[in-house]
């Protein structure tokens, strides 16, 4: 979890975001409440933000999946790069967050786009699934508790669509995955994936030195 790209200089952070970000008023005040917050390093940074907008938009989707809400940033970008009658299904279990998301999808605009589901997020994909919305969603964004990362990856993959992306966040766990030594269950949890995810043959991939690491993830058939 991080709120800026690893591995930069104060100074060439700086500089790229000087050069690089566009961010909308709403974006930038959810942004700055959220680094008040005791957990804002759940935050994920502007550049990465604007990237998976950028791709939103490339790819244009119209139906977007985002496991892992927060204050609502990862939500909002999506919702605000969407058409207007573009669709993110949120899944958060805390209320306490997405009252904060909330606030602030209503006052840029967005509201109408999001359909939020404070459950575990398991339930609201198996739902889905069962629900018959298999191959119907555009993109999906994971941000989510690490230990249930693979079942995620797995009902997400379901539910995109063959040519959809998947992002999942995370993926270079603050250089520690690249540690023999650190063997915490978490760790092992995302390289045990990130493994998985080499191997697989449904997807073809691209993992981004952005933020704390964005594996893309493109559904194949």
């Amino acid at each position: 979890m991080t709120n800026k790209t690893l591995g930069l200089s104060p100074q060439l952070y700086e500089y790229l975001l000087s050069v690089s970000l566009r961010e909308s008023a709403s974006l930038i005040k959810l942004r700055e409440e959220t680094a008040m917050h005791p957990m804002r390093r759940m935050q994920i940074s502007p550049e990465q933000g604007q990237l998976i907008a950028f791709l939103v938009q490339l790819i244009a989707a119209r139906k977007t999946l985002d496991i892992g809400v927060f204050t609502g940033y990862s939500t909002l970008v999506v919702a605000l790069a969407l058409p207007e009658d573009g669709k993110v299904v949120a899944c958060d279990i805390s209320e306490e967050y997405t009252n904060i998301a909330r606030n602030y999808w209503q006052k840029a605009g967005a509201s109408h786009k999001i359909d939020l589901h404070v459950a575990p997020a398991i339930k609201t994909l198996e739902k889905l699934i069962v629900e018959g919305e298999v191959n119907s969603f555009d993109f999906a964004f994971i941000d989510a508790d690490k230990s249930n990362y693979d079942i995620y990856y797995e009902q997400v993959l379901q539910l995109v669509r063959p040519g959809g992306l998947i992002a999942i966040d995370n993926v270079l766990w603050h250089g520690q995955v690249a540690d023999p030594e650190i063997k915490d269950n978490r760790t092992e949890r995302i390289r045990t994936l990130n493994q998985k995810l080499y191997k697989d043959k449904r997807i073809n991939l691209s993992l981004v030195p952005i933020a704390d690491g964005l594996t893309l993830a493109m559904k194949l058939k």
